[in-house]
């Protein structure tokens, strides 16, 4: 890696180090309660002394977050093939799709938990999580499918190629960079719509790292509040990465968006 790499990377942790410096020099020379910001240091005890509490929540949240990302994935791209080979199923379907993801997940939160039933919240939070999560993957995934070069879908008619070979051999890999930018935005989508979920159900049933904002704040324990948050900050940044990481190693050899990246 060059220097100016491992800058590109030590730069914010720099910074990141400065602001907490910063903000545990503040807190005590201002002397602020802890019920109102606490210091660095007091969320750092309460992440160590809250742990096993915190861990659960996490491994929660995590697993509604994982299970609405990937049921998006599979229902937005299936959807985006459906709507690539048929105009009249997309001209009929695609707007309610719109209509989905418009409707606020607050709105319509106290409804689907009131059909799935409190003694099944969980699947509730999960189709909640999915709602959120799934219209990026399927706007942009039948944006790559419907933009392939003409050009190329002649060549492949008149070697006669099918439907369905055209669909795999062409259109597929030419929406995969589409698809996976997608990707990135529903992971995060996916945790945001698995959190507001929570906060609506606000039974305490479904004990994830929401719930425990909420208990937290209620208790005025705000270092523990703080704790929760930075575990669902890095649980999202860690999912970015991790999708940012699968779109470099799926397009590194081949598309200009990741070609010469890495130099």
């Amino acid at each position: 890696m060059t220097g100016a790499g491992i800058w590109r990377w030590l730069a914010p942790l720099l910074l990141g180090v400065l602001v907490l410096a910063l903000w545990e020099w503040a807190v005590r020379a201002l002397d602020v309660p802890v019920f109102v910001l606490p210091a660095p240091s007091a969320v750092a005890r309460a992440l160590v002394a809250d742990y096993p509490l915190l861990l659960g929540s996490l491994w929660l949240t995590l697993k509604i977050t994982l299970q609405a990302f990937v049921l998006a994935l599979i229902t937005g791209v299936g959807l985006a093939v459906l709507f690539a080979q048929s105009r009249t199923l997309s001209a009929a379907l695609y707007p309610y799709a719109v209509i989905l993801q418009v409707t606020p997940v607050v709105a319509i939160a106290p409804l689907v938990i009131i059909w799935v039933g409190y003694e099944r919240v969980d699947l509730a939070l999960l189709i909640l999580a999915w709602i959120v999560a799934f219209f990026p993957i399927l706007s942009n995934a039948t944006l790559g499918l419907t933009a392939v070069d003409p050009n190329l879908r002649d060549l492949f008619r008149l070697n006669g190629a099918g439907r369905w070979q055209t669909l795999w051999r062409l259109q597929m890999p030419s929406a995969l960079p589409y698809i996976l930018a997608g990707a990135k935005v529903s992971g995060g989508l996916a945790l945001i719509g698995a959190v507001v979920a929570e906060f609506v159900a606000g039974s305490g049933t479904a004990s994830g790292l929401a719930w425990r904002i909420v208990e937290s704040g209620n208790r005025l324990n705000i270092p523990r509040l703080f704790a929760a948050l930075l575990l669902l900050s890095l649980l999202g940044i860690l999912i970015f990465a991790a999708l940012s990481w699968l779109q470099r190693r799926l397009l590194a050899r081949w598309h200009e968006s990741e070609i010469g990246r890495g130099a």
